[in-house]
């Protein structure tokens, strides 16, 4: 099991990159998260809802996602509230000190769903939430040691150089462990280290000493990594000289799959903006309303810093707009919530862009699906999946967006400016980026192959590992406290 001493010390990355070296070794390998709380999801092959960086490690595996992956999927829809997904399905909504309340019944589930990929793979790379040494956390916990001494697994613990204080916080992380959580802990890993190594070992050496445990590896920073994100939006691009479209995005407070955009914001040519709140909305070619877990709160959001007027005056002046779920039900007359599925009972005016209308159900949909684009006279096949509460309807006709037979096919304005649906993974296809880039402003760009790049993000991850990490001693470790 991978932990780390803090959120973001690389611990999704880190079993990314194990699960594709050692798949290459010919180890029957799988991904296992028992409880995740993130936005972005991906859906998988038996029909249910999983982190989306489980779904990565599965890949990494060379697997397809499952539920069993990550049994418990915590969305949250309010600064107290979630939605929590059990096994792939909605299951309640709870706040916190009721969610703390259900944790025994989670671990039912976590330990059913671990139970049944230990019978299938031989080995099972667990990652951690967070940190194991939240003190206020330790009853009844899932997540990290709680798990590992329910099923009597060895510990990793990794933590993040780059930001300073590694040394406190593994030692600061030991100290809060019990005796037994520390007999478990194998060692640790330095993460994200950059510059001499000679003048950190001594460094290495007294933690070494001061904790009894080995540091299997030091991790040098990765430069330039694109593998998708599990929490928060990477606006990082390298953009070429030659600029053919200007996409912003609102960074919703709520914002979900917002690697949605990543194909976009990889391409060379393609200038992509997420504008957080209070900042200024720029001029673009295309502004993409992205998917939200609140529609109703994130479309106040949106009146609330400028953009209805912003989007009226970019479409004044020619400019495209396109919403992708959420994005796609903000686009309409109203959002009606009858049950309050993601925020109070309610309904709240849309953007009023598109005649159509949403009313949230309590059944989720949860599909991969496969269309044709038909922005142009030339459809181009796409494929993606949906991840959505809310039942849309037309309240007039118009033109779709997509050929999806027995599906939402989205829709598009009569005048051609405004246009939405509910596929999720639109941009991953470079035909599509083409086509959209030729609705916006007549450019034809081609987009990147997503699918190839994460294959050689995952190769060169699991590369770095080769060099930096004995793997070889530490699959001897690892069984032998199996033995």
């Amino acid at each position: 099991m991978i932990q780390g001493t803090t959120s973001n010390a690389g611990k999704s990355t880190l079993v990314a990159g194990l699960c594709r070296a050692l798949a290459r070794r010919g180890y029957r390998v799988a991904p296992f998260k028992p409880q995740n709380m993130a936005l972005n999801s991906a859906v998988t092959a038996d029909g249910g809802e999983i982190g989306r960086a489980q779904a990565l490690q599965a890949q990494a595996c060379g697997l397809q996602p499952h539920t069993d992956m990550n049994p418990i999927l915590i969305k949250p829809n309010s600064d107290c509230g979630s939605q929590i997904i059990v096994q792939g399905k909605v299951a309640r909504e709870l706040n916190a000190s009721e969610y703390h309340a259900y944790k025994p019944i989670a671990m039912e589930a976590v330990l059913d769903s671990y139970h049944r990929l230990a019978q299938q793979y031989e080995v099972i790379l667990i990652e951690g939430a967070g940190s194991p040494a939240e003190i206020n956390l330790r009853e009844g916990d899932i997540a990290n040691m709680g798990f590992a001494e329910a099923v009597n697994c060895p510990v990793i613990i990794v933590a993040d150089i780059d930001p300073g204080g590694v040394f406190a916080h593994i030692v600061g992380t030991q100290t809060l462990l019990s005796e037994t959580e520390r007999a478990r802990t194998l060692g640790y890993i330095i993460n994200r280290f950059r510059g001499d190594y000679g003048l950190l070992k001594p460094g290495v050496d007294w933690l070494e000493e001061r904790t009894g445990k080995r540091v299997f590896a030091t991790l040098p920073y990765l430069q330039g990594l694109h593998l998708d994100a599990e929490d928060a939006v990477n606006g990082a691009q390298e953009l070429g000289n030659d600029t053919l479209l200007r996409v912003v995005v609102p960074r919703l407070p709520r914002i979900s799959n917002h690697t949605d955009f990543d194909p976009l914001r990889l391409h060379p040519a393609i200038d992509l903006q997420f504008v957080h709140q209070g900042q200024p909305i720029p001029a673009a070619d295309l502004i993409l309303l992205p998917g939200s877990k609140s529609v109703r709160s994130d479309l106040e959001f949106l009146r609330q810093n400028g953009w209805p007027e912003a989007i009226q005056r970019h479409l004044r002046y020619g400019g495209k707009l396109l919403g992708i779920c959420g994005g796609y039900q903000m686009l309409g007359e109203t959002i009606d919530d009858p049950y309050g599925i993601e925020s109070a009972a309610g309904a709240s005016p849309g953007l009023g862009l598109l005649p159509l209308s949403t009313r949230l159900e309590r059944k989720k949909e949860l599909s991969r699906v496969e269309a044709r684009l038909l922005l142009d006279e030339q459809p181009v096949a796409v494929k993606g999946y949906e991840i959505h509460s809310g039942v849309t309807r037309l309240t007039q006709s118009l033109a779709p967006l997509l050929d999806a037979p027995g599906r939402d096919s989205g829709a598009i304005s009569i005048d051609r400016q405004v246009a939405g649906c509910y596929l999720h993974g639109l941009f991953d296809q470079p035909e599509a980026i083409k086509q959209i880039s030729r609705w916006v402003n007549g450019e034809g760009c081609l987009g990147v192959d997503i699918e190839r790049i994460r294959e050689q993000q995952l190769e060169r991850l699991a590369d770095l590992l080769e060099q930096s990490l004995d793997i070889d001693a530490l699959m001897a470790k690892l069984n032998s406290f199996a033995q």
